[in-house]
């Protein structure tokens, strides 16, 4: 959530600023804002709502004549969104923007208004800049490092001084950040894609080192002492942004399955050396958040049909649980961006406990992949829409890979090879999909009913449906939906019954005959045809790869009734892409 931009070198940086924030607006925010600076003074504009309107605020305002800026999109944590709220925040001489959290940010400001300064919002990013401010004397180095052994929390910042014409800072603590590298100009930003167009060298920033940035050079430091760090090179492109014709990233991310999933087919199926062995060990935890948790839960059922001993839990939770570990236990860690907060709580909590650990993650060089024992990359390019789909279908399909490698089934690999095509002809039915979308877009309510893999299939389809069409949706244990639940039902109720495993077909049929009864407008989803009006028929294959013929039928249901709906489908609202604070 949230996004930093920074900009320094011999080109004007309004619009390569305003190009960043536009390639950050996926993770989520409420405001943004630019501070713009040159030998002589600072400027600041910043707006609620979206980037557009801080670009036409921008293009009613003369700027002064800069070389080095920094931008922001806020997603609001401490006070209210609002203009006063917004990055950037000025303290006497210190201006910043800030991603994170600061925990001790009330004790600070205590301490700071006991030495006589005066606050202006209620926001801990504005702590931090009279921190750095309180400190600077001389050296913004020294300021940096004070401020730093104070600040407890996540953030991750972009830093200006009125004192130093040429000169812009920046500090990584937790929450991401990189500095871009280009021909005699640099970049900081959380994430590469907000400057692909730019450049795709790039530095990864540790936790608690300084850079400091000139037109000419860069510094990189930590308690004083310069770091050396590699200069790396992305293996994206600005055109992993592009929408190539699609009206919506989310729709775009939902063709490119097939080519995907071609992909990692490819490349394991040769080579399964190239994935660990969980059969060595007794006892495998799941962790991760949102989809990554389902992904997880999905994962649970493969695994524990090979014999083995699997607890899944919500990263969230787990941090906080009292665990027993053994040395035989692996830490299995599922997040798109590697930087999920939660999720990194929970694997350094392993890492502490000294089991091994295993990253299930897109980014390579993220938080979660750089410090894990193992990690296995699903390869997905750039996933810029909110709401994920193709990461969690590649997530899903390294679960399956890896349960193979535990238990050998030579039907497994003979419906693995035709898993791309069958993938690409069920998402070619978009004709389909919008007459489904037709009778469920006006539904206040909608729920998902599933056993066994079939329940973790209908969590995922319903935060699908509710994240990008604010339907109220809900999914259930088939069996526990008379357990209360059902009593919701009424005349006309959308009830989506998933039903792929043959051992309980039956039973979950019974369970959509029951809501039926009750005036449920039923939709079946299922490998076997079936009597009723609004069905989906996916391909029957082996019960590993099953869900990755499911779930992408429901994210184009969820895409086509947010569409009816008229919804920002690739930015719903409150929600960020990457959740780096708890």
């Amino acid at each position: 959530m949230c996004g930093i931009i920074g900009y320094i070198g011999q080109r004007n940086p309004k619009e390569i600023l305003l190009d960043g924030l536009k390639n950050l607006e996926y993770r989520g925010y409420d405001s943004a804002g630019i501070a713009l600076k040159n030998e002589n003074d600072i400027q600041i504009i910043k707006s609620v709502g979206k980037i557009s309107i801080l670009e036409e605020k921008l293009n009613h305002t003369k700027l002064i004549d800069s070389h080095i800026g920094i931008a922001h999109t806020r997603w609001a944590t401490h006070g209210e969104p609002n203009e006063k709220n917004a990055h950037p925040h000025k303290v006497g001489k210190i201006t910043l923007v800030h991603n994170g959290i600061i925990e001790n940010a009330a004790e600070l400001k205590e301490k700071l208004q006991k030495e006589g300064v005066e606050f202006q919002t209620t926001t801990d990013t504005e702590v931090i800049a009279a921190l750095i401010n309180y400190h600077y004397k001389k050296s913004m180095e020294q300021a940096l490092q004070k401020a730093i052994k104070e600040l407890k929390g996540s953030y991750a910042l972009a830093i200006l001084s009125d004192d130093e014409p040429d000169s812009l800072y920046a500090i990584r603590c937790e929450s991401p950040l990189i500095l871009g590298i280009g021909e005699k100009e640099y970049f900081v930003t959380s994430d590469i894609g907000a400057i692909l167009k730019q450049t795709r060298n790039y530095v990864l920033l540790g936790k608690n080192e300084i850079v400091h940035l000139t037109s000419n050079d860069y510094t990189i430091t930590k308690n004083g002492k310069e770091i050396k760090r590699n200069v790396e090179t992305s293996s994206l492109t600005s055109e992993d942004a592009d929408l190539h014709g699609y009206e919506h990233y989310m729709l775009k991310e939902i063709m490119e399955e097939p080519v995907l999933v071609e992909n990692l087919i490819e490349k394991y199926s040769n080579n399964f050396d190239l994935l660990p062995d969980l059969k060595k060990y007794k006892h495998i935890h799941i962790v991760g958040c949102g989809s990554a948790y389902y992904a997880g839960m999905i994962g649970k059922n493969f695994l524990e049909d090979d014999g083995l001993k699997v607890d899944i839990d919500v990263a969230s939770e787990y941090r906080y649980r009292n665990i027993t570990y053994d040395k035989d236990t692996l830490v299995i860690l599922i997040s798109q961006s590697g930087e999920t907060a939660d999720t990194i709580a929970a694997m350094r909590k392993a890492i502490e406990n000294k089991v091994d650990t295993l990253a299930i993650v897109n980014v390579d060089g993220s938080t979660i992949a750089r410090e894990c024992t193992y990690k296995v990359l699903i390869e997905a390019g750039r996933e810029v829409a909110v709401a994920t789909t193709k990461a969690f279908i590649l997530q899903v399909l390294i679960l399956s890979l890896l349960s193979y490698k535990v238990n050998k089934e030579k039907e497994y690999l003979e419906d693995l090879k035709h898993i791309p095509q069958q993938l690409k002809v069920l998402l070619d039915k978009s004709g389909y999909y919008k007459k489904l979308a037709d009778a469920i877009y006006t539904q206040e309510d909608v729920f998902f009913i599933g056993r066994k893999v079939d329940y973790a299939i209908s969590l995922e389809g319903s935060l699908k449906l509710k994240e990008v069409s604010y339907i109220h949706s809900d999914a259930y244990q088939a069996g526990e939906l008379k357990h209360g639940t059902i009593s919701l039902v009424r005349n006309g109720t959308i009830v989506f019954g998933i039903v792929t495993d043959d051992e309980i077909r039956d039973k979950t049929i019974s369970n959509l005959e029951e809501v039926i009864s009750r005036g449920a407008n039923p939709i079946y989803v299922g490998v076997e045809d079936c009597p009723y009006e609004n069905k989906i028929i996916v391909p029957r294959v082996h019960k590993k790869l099953q869900p990755l013929l499911v779930v992408p039928a429901l994210q184009m249901i969820a895409y086509y009734v947010a569409y009816k709906r008229d919804c920002d489908i690739d930015k719903p609202k409150n929600l960020a892409k990457s959740v780096t604070v708890e």
